[in-house]
Order: structure tokens, then sequence, then C-alpha cells
């Protein structure tokens, strides 16, 4: 099996506004659910993942409240705001151009 990949700056925030835009959810199972889509490739550590929610929750992209998780334990739970979903938007337009673009450079022959 292949190493986690490192997430470049601000990849983490367009993973969150996606996985949000599907369904509430709150920290652990974002980047559970990361995991698992990637295929184990994806690795988001609390280290970025809670101030990323943080930050994108004061940006008014977020807004959160307190539920019972699977396990019946108290969790904060993340949805996008419509400038939330406005955001992702935005986000997913940009990532399509970075990643169309790199794509072209490394497909040279």
């Amino acid at each position: 099996m292949s190493k986690p990949t490192d997430l470049v700056q601000g990849t983490v925030d367009l993973l969150i506004l996606k996985m949000l835009s599907l369904e509430p959810m709150h920290g652990w199972a974002i980047a559970q659910r990361i995991k698992q889509v990637s295929s184990d490739a994806l690795i988001i550590n609390q280290n970025a993942l809670y101030p990323a929610l943080h930050r994108l929750e004061e940006q008014g992209w977020l807004k959160s409240e307190w539920g019972d998780s699977e396990n019946n334990r108290r969790a904060k739970y993340y949805s996008l705001t419509r400038e939330g979903r406005k955001r992702l938007e935005h986000e997913l337009t940009q990532w399509r151009r970075l990643s169309s673009a790199i794509e072209t450079v490394v497909g040279l022959a």
C-alpha cells in the first residue's frame, strides 16, 4: 500500500466543503469519509481538520450544532451555509482549472 498523499494548502477546505455538501457530519466522520472515498490515499489529521472547520465556520461557510454521534457521544455537526455552497462552487471551478493545467504540463511528451 502506498503512503497517503500530503495535501496542499486549501485542498483540505475544498474536501471538507465537498463532504458537507452531501450531508451534515461531525469532524471525525468527515475525515473518515474522505479517507474511505480516496481508498486511504487522503488522510486528514486532527491538527489540520479542526482548525479548518473552525476557520470555515468563522468565514460563514459552515454552521454547526451539537448532536449525538453514532456512538451516542456528543459531537459538533457541521453543515454548509448558502455562502458555503457558493464558496464550494468557486473552489471547484478553481480546482478544475488548476488540475487541468497541471495535467497538461505533466502530460507533455
